[in-house]
């Protein structure tokens, strides 16, 4: 662990937010399985992250309801969605993490950031070391070039970003840069922990 990272740790910590560091996904994710052991329901966001470490597939091989709308029919989704964002606990990535501790996301929908901070009874965001910034104006940067035209490319949308590979601040009815958080101390109801992996991970 760097300088850098221990710093984002210790800025979190202040916050009140449980953090720790990880070399690697094999790490991180055998401490979110002994983290979530009491925790039967299980909700997950929309990330690539989660989605990279198989951990959906992870957690139901050891008996978890798993509610993820990336799993469903486009029918189901809000069902999904809302089942979700009531578990026992939520799991997610984070857009950009800075060095003072803020975590940034930009979202299309919504359930994913709300449910950061609203609804579950404890959250837990993964973060590859790829996502930490240097301050909340690098991590909008960070967001609008690395993570949402990558993301709208892979959704097949049909927005400027998605063909050009930079932000437009578009209008079109595809949009996903609809809805921005920064969430700079824990939430007063729920838990919530950062767990820092020391390799890149999702966008």
């Amino acid at each position: 662990m760097n300088n850098k990272v221990k710093a984002v740790i210790e800025n979190l910590q202040r916050r009140k937010i449980k953090a720790q560091y990880f070399d690697s996904r094999e790490a991180v994710i055998k401490a979110i399985l002994e983290e979530s052991t009491n925790d039967q329901v299980v909700g997950i966001g929309g990330s690539m992250t989660i989605k990279e470490l198989n951990l959906h597939e992870v957690l139901k091989d050891e008996g978890k309801e798993i509610h993820w709308h990336w799993l469903v029919d486009l029918q189901k989704r809000n069902e999904v969605r809302q089942k979700a964002a009531s578990a026992d606990v939520y799991l997610t990535s984070t857009n950009a993490l800075t060095e003072t501790g803020d975590l940034v996301n930009i979202d299309g929908v919504g359930n994913r950031v709300s449910a950061m901070y609203y609804g579950p009874k404890k959250v837990i965001v993964i973060c590859g070391i790829n996502k930490i910034t240097s301050d909340v104006t690098s991590a909008m940067e960070r967001i609008k070039k690395e993570a949402c035209p990558p993301n709208a490319k892979r959704l097949g949308l049909k927005t400027p970003c998605a063909v050009t590979g930079e932000c437009n601040d578009c209008r079109s009815e595809q949009r996903m840069c609809n809805i921005t958080t920064i969430i700079s101390h824990k939430p007063m109801a729920m838990e919530l922990h950062v767990y820092i992996v020391g390799e890149p991970l999702g966008y």
